[in-house]
């Protein structure tokens, strides 16, 4: 698996999932637990949904031309 979430993205992912399994926490509901998805997300740096759009939010390398 390659790489394809980038800092800002994963910080975001982060905040969001706490925020959804907060949410579910307080209203006692299962879909909470859809908070664990960006939470993994962020974990392991990859996002199964970029590659078909071919979108990563890593930053590239500068290339000295």
């Amino acid at each position: 698996m390659k790489t394809n979430i980038g800092s800002l993205d994963r910080i975001l992912r982060i905040i969001i999932g706490l925020a959804l399994l907060g949410a579910g926490l307080a209203v006692h509901s299962w879909w909470g637990l859809v908070g664990l998805v960006p939470l993994l997300t962020a974990a392991v740096r990859f996002c199964p949904a970029y590659l078909p759009l071919g979108l990563s939010t890593c930053t590239r390398p500068k290339t000295d031309k």
